[in-house]
């Protein structure tokens, strides 16, 4: 770690002196060791500071140790970035008011950068979007595309957990620290995702909590280390809506996934759509909006070589349907004896399962 890491650290870890503040005094300094050690007559030269601000950053800094920041977030294990880390993602570097820190645990180097799809909506999303969101991404299972939401109920939770279960991975960016996780309902995904399946970042202090104006403030980053933002459901007035008038403003790639023009959660989306918006009913139009070609990773050519013909036919067959043995023997033309045997192996090695006990549905 370099010499500034630790001033970068103490920066982040001031929760009354925003990043705005922070990036006018780094620029104004161009050092960030002398833009902690600044004193009052020195950070009054600064254009667009308030006097107020200054006083805030004086009065919180008193308080905080630089070495001692770098040497906690090292013992949790928490990886730190910060703009003049080469690891610090280069799309954030282009948004405004960029990050002045980012707080990682997984393997955010595991992530195809060039790739990256955000996807968000309502946090109360319709079955009908839930599932048809998950058909959607499903489709990208075994392949170098990175997802991206925020960790939070109803579209982001179906994103990361798809992407979990696809071995596809995941950026989750939470709007607060590691330790005051929202929602607690959603701990065990969070632990997935820093476990293999990605990473959680967050510009927040751990012990700092989730409180509802850092929401919006996260948006920037949802949209910001992603190539194009896919909107599954949103309401006229929320942060879903949010998110894509930054991704314009970020000149991202837009995209909406309709719904039923009954669900309230639909209007922004039909808004959008009419502004220009790129309509996506399936992975696909994603792939062509993005001009994308995907790769496989070995895990997924290794599958496909182990299954037999008859066991691919089936599992295209239920990969979004869930379909009974009358159906699969009508579909497949084999007899009941030998279908039964192919669906007992796939279910027992956990590539399938069943629904109500009597339809199949493919889990991979």
């Amino acid at each position: 770690m370099g010499n500034n890491d630790k001033y970068w650290c103490a920066f982040a870890k001031l929760q009354e002196t925003g990043f705005c503040f922070i990036n006018k005094v780094y620029e104004y300094f161009g050092s960030i060791e002398y833009a902690w050690n600044a004193d009052e007559k020195e950070l009054r030269q600064i254009p667009e500071i308030r006097q107020n601000q200054i006083k805030n950053f004086l009065n919180e800094k008193k308080n905080v140790n630089p070495q001692e920041c770098m040497d906690y977030i090292n013992k949790r294990g928490i990886t730190f970035i910060h703009p003049e880390d080469d690891r610090y993602p280069y799309l954030l570097r282009q948004i405004d008011n960029p990050p002045t820190g980012l707080f990682i645990l997984g393997d955010l180097q595991s992530c195809n950068l060039e790739k990256t799809i955000a996807v968000v909506g309502s946090r109360r999303a319709s079955e009908n979007g839930k599932t048809a969101l998950k058909n959607i991404l499903s489709d990208f299972r075994n392949t170098d595309i990175c997802i991206v939401s925020g960790l939070a109920e109803g579209i982001d939770t179906i994103a990361h957990t798809t992407a979990v279960e696809n071995n596809i991975k995941t950026i989750a960016i939470i709007g607060g620290g590691f330790d005051k996780l929202y929602p607690k309902s959603n701990k065990e995904l969070f632990k997935k995702i820093i476990n293999g399946s990605g990473a959680v970042l967050t510009e927040y202090w751990p012990d700092t909590d989730a409180i509802s104006w850092h929401f919006p403030v996260r948006n920037r980053l949802v949209s910001g280390i992603s190539k194009g933002v896919l909107v599954a459901e949103a309401a006229i007035k929320s942060g879903a809506m949010i998110t894509a008038r930054l991704a314009l403003e970020q000149n991202k790639e837009l995209m909406c996934m309709p719904g039923l023009i009954s669900n309230p959660n639909t209007e922004g989306i039909y808004k959008l759509l009419k502004e220009g918006a790129g309509l996506v009913t399936k992975s696909q139009d994603i792939l062509d909006y993005m001009n994308w070609n995907i790769k496989k990773t070995e895990e997924e050519n290794r599958d496909s070589e182990n299954y037999t013909e008859e066991e691919k036919l089936i599992l295209e067959l239920i990969k979004k349907d869930a379909l009974t043995i009358d159906e699969l023997i009508i579909k497949t033309n084999l007899n009941i004896n030998d279908l039964m045997v192919i669906l007992t192996k796939l279910e027992l090695n956990g590539i399938i399962s069943r629904q109500n006990g009597e339809r199949y549905i493919s889990l991979v």
